[in-house]
């Protein structure tokens, strides 16, 4: 996982693999019960998935922009284009579930 790049809209225009982009803030509870889970994800899925973070209170208007009104919210992002989303913090088999056919 990594944090947010200077260009977002750069990274998801040009990145080659599929985006998983986490909505957080440090505030939230369950964002911080869903970080080991990307983290897990992260490594089962490395090559074939790229997962960033975005603090909602740094980045307020990447948040504002994809209308992200709760946290965490996990937007997918294919061929630049936003492919699916999801919120709250899921258990693993439940993510690679929304996300699997995806990638």
């Amino acid at each position: 996982m990594s944090t947010m790049p200077a260009s977002f809209d750069d990274l998801i225009r040009s990145h080659p693999q599929p985006i998983l982009v986490d909505f957080w803030a440090d505030w939230c509870q369950p964002c911080h019960m869903l970080a080991p889970v990307l983290k897990q994800l992260a490594s089962e899925w490395k090559g074939r998935l790229t997962i960033i973070k975005i603090n909602t209170e740094e980045k307020p208007q990447i948040a504002q922009r994809f209308g992200i009104t709760g946290i965490p919210t996990l937007i997918l992002f294919k061929n630049g284009q936003e492919v699916h989303r999801t919120s709250g913090a899921l258990p693993l088999p439940a993510l690679k579930q929304n996300f699997e056919r995806f990638l």
